[in-house]
């Protein structure tokens, strides 16, 4: 079956846009689209798609991404949020992570890069634009005597070692390079390490493991 996608986008173009790449994709198909997070409100619960794509500025003086997504996420519970946007600010992914986005991607991206977000989110993945997951990281950096808690002491010296580079702010295929090891081997030991410390995104990890709420 294709993955479900709707879109709350109030560009129209834009929307019209994105609409026509993920119907131009095979295993993929838009089945709703929304001008604004009001009507998407009281449409989506009643044919919820597994993945919603939530610009963050939804019009002056109408509800924003992440408050539509906070209410969407215990309204659909099975459905999945990717914010698309144009802000870059790391906080702005913190308040749409805490909202219950798992993934958030620049307007600025390639389809091709938007369609592998959107199966990497489906497939249980975390996605982000390279440049976001950076400042996200570089947020985390250790700037003083910031160490892992005691819970952290469940990880391996390998997931450690993974989550530490992350925190320093590098990606993965640098971190899979400085370790001599493949990014599907990176990918997996980031999968293992969610699972550990019961958490679904980076940002989550990265709080768990050094005890900092940001």
């Amino acid at each position: 079956m294709p993955i479900s996608i709707a879109i709350v986008e109030n560009e129209a173009t834009l929307a019209h846009a994105l609409q026509l790449t993920l119907q131009n994709t095979e295993d993929l198909i838009c089945t709703q689209v929304f001008g604004n997070g009001e009507d998407a409100l009281v449409h989506l619960p009643q044919n919820p798609p597994d993945i919603v794509l939530m610009d963050i500025d939804l019009g002056q003086g109408r509800m924003t991404g992440i408050e539509c997504v906070a209410h969407l996420q215990t309204l659909c519970p099975n459905t999945q949020f990717m914010i698309l946007t144009i802000f870059e600010d790391h906080q702005k992914v913190f308040e749409a992570l805490g909202a219950g986005a798992l993934g958030y991607v620049l307007k600025s991206s390639s389809p091709e890069h938007l369609i592998a977000a959107i199966r990497d989110l489906s497939e249980g993945g975390a996605p982000m634009s390279p440049s976001i997951a950076r400042k996200v990281a570089l947020s985390f950096a250790k700037t003083g005597e910031i160490s892992p808690t005691p819970e952290a002491n469940i990880l391996t010296t390998r997931e450690k070692e993974i989550i530490e580079l992350i925190a320093d702010g590098r990606m993965e295929k640098e971190v899979a390079a400085e370790l001599f090891i493949s990014i599907k081997t990176v990918k997996t030991h980031i999968s293992n390490i969610y699972t550990k410390l019961q958490v679904r995104t980076r940002v989550e990890a990265l709080n768990k493991y050094f005890g900092k709420r940001i």
